[in-house]
């Protein structure tokens, strides 16, 4: 059922993009429009722009675009009903009383219930004896009663279906349960657990569902680790372990840790700010998590070669996601869980004191690589400082660490200084190139998932775009568009369906873009609605001042011809059989 128009239209009202926005980007004007970094990419030039006039946003660099909705939906992982919950809450608006969830809801809220059963099942099984090996292990590593149940720690048995056969007596099916990533289909029927004999981290989102779960093995069993893979309610790289208790702490900055146990030991320990991420590497959508909340991250990752290599690519994209960034010198190759356990609370927390800056610790690491008692090492330590160096924004503190290098290498300052420039003029020259290979590969339509037959009809799908985008700019054009134009002459079908749909929108009477916009955000997915927003703000983009009757005629004939093309060629592939049965379909159509 879709939402009442009077509704939606005071949601837009209360929300209007630039307030929505602002909360998550430092957005500056540019003439009529806003720009800033875009949150859902790594980029160091602006290149996510914001149109307050018809309410939408399009960034040039990744091809994210949308409406307010379409933007908490990206950020914030919600479905199009969530995403609305979340701005009518934002802005005090009470939702209609008689909406009811749609079907991606309600199988949204079935997968968190079904997770928070089974993070029960696996707590509860943890002190019963199929349990006792995975309670000897935490309490192995210090960890208390009390830290357990905070953190909801399990285990999962030795068995094939204890889960799938409790989540049965509990009225969930085997299908359901296999959405949620706790049961795997058998070749021969039925379902078997998925984390079995292993130790049980659940992982909660800040809203505290229980949206996923991490699995350790007791013994040399490989993989040591398992993850819930991507769900409808768990994306991997847009969440962190702990962040739904470490987002209330008041210390002014978060502990990313590598690891669950590293994370709950300094919890335990009293550094409730601790983090981590979820199996994989930072991403940029992690960083971003953590920006909201606070200015500064400690990196606390181990002390090994692994470590420091984490550490340096963790570097660039906390500074991306404009963090301030220190790191934890730990000693002797240990994690913070062991550190805790041998030296005590009060000793981390010197180290934590102690944190030096990015900088500082990635001249430390160039410097280790060289050997500093012959020219060769001098001159290679130097070169790759001045990488290090060209990567910091704030001149002042380029400045500082320059004039400290140069005092340590015995050389020129200024010489030093103007080969950072340099260096910083060549990663300009990178940036941009990859920049503009992407831009160009977007245009193509070689990464548009969305419409991937786009590279296949190229020509075809820029004038369906221009269609679309002239329909959704100038309404009053539709009934010459579709009186020449009928939808099932559109070669790539994502441009059919947004027709169709631009179409029912404009003869129902949505005439407003930010409206249009969000009905169409009802239908369509996030990706899609990016796609969609992307087509009018390209469009806008342009400034086109020409004559757009005649472009729009240009385009459906350019459609037309095409279509016509493809037919011919169709035709020619057809056997004799398949070719007479196409001249009598013709025939009965009356062509």
């Amino acid at each position: 059922m879709p939402l009442p128009e009077s509704f939606m239209m005071e949601l837009k009202a209360r929300n209007d993009i630039e307030s929505v926005v602002s909360s998550y980007v430092n957005l500056k004007r540019r003439g009529r429009n806003l720009v800033g970094l875009c949150p859902f990419h790594s980029e160091k030039t602006p290149s996510f722009t914001l149109y307050p006039e018809n309410n939408s946003f399009y960034c040039f660099g990744c091809g994210a675009a949308g409406d307010a909705i379409t933007f908490i939906r990206r950020i914030e992982n919600l479905d199009y009903l969530e995403a609305v919950r979340f701005l009518a809450g934002r802005s005090g608006l009470a939702m209609p009383e008689d909406q009811a969830d749609d079907g991606q809801a309600k199988l949204k809220a079935s997968i968190l219930e079904i997770n928070r059963t089974a993070a029960r099942f696996f707590y509860h099984t943890l002190y019963t004896p199929s349990g006792a090996a995975g309670l000897q292990y935490f309490h192995s590593r210090g960890l208390s009663d009390q830290t357990i149940k905070r953190f909801g720690l399990g285990f999962a048995p030795d068995s094939w279906d204890s889960l799938a056969r409790y989540l049965r007596s509990k009225g969930y099916s085997p299908e359901e349960a296999q959405m949620a990533d706790l049961l795997i289909p058998r070749r021969s029927g039925g379902h078997y657990d998925k984390f079995r004999n292993r130790v049980i981290f659940p992982i909660i989102d800040l809203r505290g569902n229980v949206i996923g779960f991490g699995g350790r093995v007791l013994d040399d069993t490989k993989p040591k680790y398992i993850n819930t893979s991507d769900t409808m309610v768990y994306k991997k790289t847009m969440n962190l372990f702990a962040m739904n208790l470490a987002k209330n702490a008041k210390n002014g900055f978060l502990i990313l840790a590598e690891g669950y146990m590293d994370v709950i030991a300094m919890h335990q320990a009293g550094f409730g700010n601790a983090v981590a991420a979820l199996g994989t590497a930072l991403t940029p959508q992690q960083a971003r998590l953590m920006a909201r909340y606070v200015p500064e991250v400690i990196v606390a990752g181990d002390a090994d070669e692994a470590g420091v290599k984490a550490a340096a690519r963790d570097i660039g994209i906390l500074r991306d996601a404009g963090l301030k960034v220190r790191l934890l010198n730990l000693p002797d190759g240990k994690d913070p869980d062991e550190f805790i356990r041998r030296n005590g609370p009060e000793r981390f927390q010197l180290l934590v004191e102690g944190a030096e800056g990015d900088v500082a610790y990635r001249l430390q690491v160039v410097k280790n690589r060289f050997d500093l008692t012959t020219p060769e090492g001098n001159v290679g330590y130097l070169e790759e400082a001045v990488k290090v160096l060209a990567t910091i924004d704030n001149a002042l503190e380029c400045e500082i660490y320059a004039g400290r290098l140069a005092q340590e290498l015995s050389v020129s300052r200024d010489t030093l200084l103007g080969q950072v420039r340099d260096q910083r003029r060549k990663n300009s020259r990178i940036l941009k190139r990859q920049q503009f290979r992407e831009i160009q590969k977007q245009t193509a339509g070689y990464t548009d998932q969305v419409n991937p037959e786009r590279s296949k009809y190229p020509r075809a799908a820029r004038a369906e775009e221009t269609i679309i985008a002239i329909l959704m700019q100038n309404p009053d054009y539709l009934s010459r568009v579709q009186a020449k134009l009928s939808s099932d002459r559109f070669l790539t079908s994502f441009h059919r369906r947004v027709y169709e749909a631009v179409c029912r929108e404009l003869e129902a009477g949505i005439a407003d873009p930010a409206m249009l916009l969000a009905d169409l955000g009802e239908q369509f997915s996030v990706e899609e609605m990016s796609s969609i927003s992307g087509i009018a703000a390209r469009r806008a983009a342009l400034q086109n001042t020409g004559d757009s009757l005649q472009e729009l005629h240009d385009c459906i004939e350019t459609i037309l011809q095409e279509y016509e093309k493809n037919r011919i060629k169709d035709i020619s592939s057809m056997s004799p059989e398949e070719c007479a049965a196409y001249i009598a379909s013709l025939k009965k159509k009356g062509c």
